[in-house]
């Protein structure tokens, strides 16, 4: 699909709970809904919003779509690198399934069933976020030492892998270092899962570059087949598992703006929430700019 059609599908209002699927509904997160197709999962962003860890009561209109679709284009751009969990034909999978709402067929993806590893994967390439409040504590980012003198958004003297635990339903992830990561996955894996990671984010920001925008940082999850193989899962290199940047407003020394959920953050912070449910309503304002940070990327990428 070209931006326009997707610009052009966005729902009025945001589409925060899916209902009407008839196929059991095995786990619900902050944004995304799985569905038990028996030989498959059907995999659905909604248009929820979180922020500090807690799902606010207003969604983002599209923001599913947007998620999807940007994650359907890198999967089609990274397949040479890495097999990733899609089913091939999308589209037949759906008409096979009897999956004929637009607006569903959209913020979905038919996706092999897999098992997740059991660790995040966080790949830095500049010094933001709570790597540069680690770094002017302690001069090391999740256990990698750096050179003295840097400052905030700095780019990295190379991109570091910064794993993550998978913290249960309500608690945080707690970073890892790479012995640790190896006893939970295996050394073997660990070593494939590090690469494939760096080799991604090395890929994701020289194509984010040529569409005028820095990826300083993003996550990426896998899990493996029956045989054990590698595969890259969930969504890739969105505005909600990833940093971008405007390449044309970069500065060190700040906190550069992003295209993501920020304008959120920032109204949330000025209002001062405690950060606790239940969260408060967003103006109609901050909805919409926040909209325009997501269709923004999509269509830098897009054109």
């Amino acid at each position: 699909m070209t931006y326009a059609d997707i610009a052009a599908a966005l729902p009025a209002h945001a589409r925060t709970d899916i209902s009407g699927v008839p196929f059991p509904r095995i786990a619900s997160g902050k944004v995304r809904e799985i569905f038990d197709l028996g030989d498959a999962l059907l995999l659905v962003a909604t248009d929820r919003l979180s922020a500090f860890d807690v799902i606010l009561p207003d969604g983002i209109p599209g923001k599913g779509i947007v998620l999807t679709q940007m994650s359907h284009w890198w999967f089609a751009r990274t397949e040479t690198l890495i097999v990733n969990h899609l089913l091939p034909d999308q589209a037949g999978e759906f008409t096979r399934r009897g999956i004929t709402d637009q607006d569903l067929q959209l913020r979905a993806m038919i996706v092999r069933k897999l098992k997740p590893l059991a660790i995040e994967c966080v790949v830095r390439g500049y010094l933001v976020g709570s790597g540069w409040s680690s770094y002017q504590k302690t001069g090391e980012v999740c256990g990698h030492t750096l050179p003295a003198g840097l400052r905030q958004a700095d780019r990295l003297p190379a991109p570091l892998f910064t794993p993550t635990t998978k913290a249960p339903k309500g608690e945080h992830d707690a970073p890892i270092n790479d012995a640790q990561g190896a006893a939970i996955v295996g050394d073997a894996l660990y070593a494939k899962v590090k690469a494939a990671s760096l080799e991604l984010y090395a890929f994701g920001h020289e194509r984010a570059r040529a569409a005028g925008m820095i990826l300083a940082d993003t996550k990426f999850e896998f899990g493996t087949d029956a045989a054990g193989n590698l595969v890259l899962i969930d969504e890739v290199l969105t505005p909600d598992s990833s940093r971008y940047w405007p390449a044309d407003g970069y500065r060190t020394d700040c906190s550069p703006p992003s295209y993501d959920k920020q304008f959120v953050r920032d109204h949330l912070l000025a209002i001062q929430w405690n950060q606790q449910p239940p969260a408060p309503h967003l103006p109609a304002e901050i909805i919409s700019r926040t909209q325009e940070k997501y269709l923004q990327a999509l269509r830098n990428l897009m054109g």
